[in-house]
């Protein structure tokens, strides 16, 4: 005689695997978080390239690092759960948060004061291919 198959996955009574439902959407929230801070990083850094003075290029580099790296920091407090761990990256994301965007407005404040003026104008974009290659102006 064949002996019954006896499916484990789901207890007897019925009822759902709710921890493993929980780890798997901390996993996926906490990995979608870190995907989105990855993209928000990856513009800024592409900002930078494409941008044609130091003020478009600061704008681009200080906003997206400081997005990117809150929700870096976010998708790895989910992951890390209710920790000491997940206060100190809280505290790092609050002082990130405060301080990266004043550093960012006093150094171009400092620009500013000595003198270096925006790009007015039409401004056409180089190609990625001319990136590097000279032309300063």
């Amino acid at each position: 005689m064949a002996e019954p198959v006896i499916d484990t996955a789901v207890p007897a009574s019925g009822a759902l695997p709710w921890i493993e439902i929980l780890e798997w959407g901390q996993a996926l929230l906490s990995g979608g978080l870190i995907l989105t801070g990855t993209f928000f990083v990856l513009a800024g850094a592409i900002g930078v390239l494409r941008m044609p003075d130091f003020f478009t290029r600061i704008h681009a580099a200080g906003m997206t690092d400081t997005m990117g790296a809150e929700f870096i920091l976010l998708g790895l407090v989910v992951q890390a759960g209710f920790t000491q761990l997940s206060l100190k990256l809280l505290l790092v994301a609050f002082f990130l948060f405060v301080t990266s965007p004043t550093a960012t407005h006093a150094i171009a404040h400092a620009a500013h004061l000595s003198g270096l003026k925006p790009r007015l104008g039409r401004y056409q974009a180089p190609d990625l291919e001319d990136i590097g290659k000279g032309d300063r102006s």
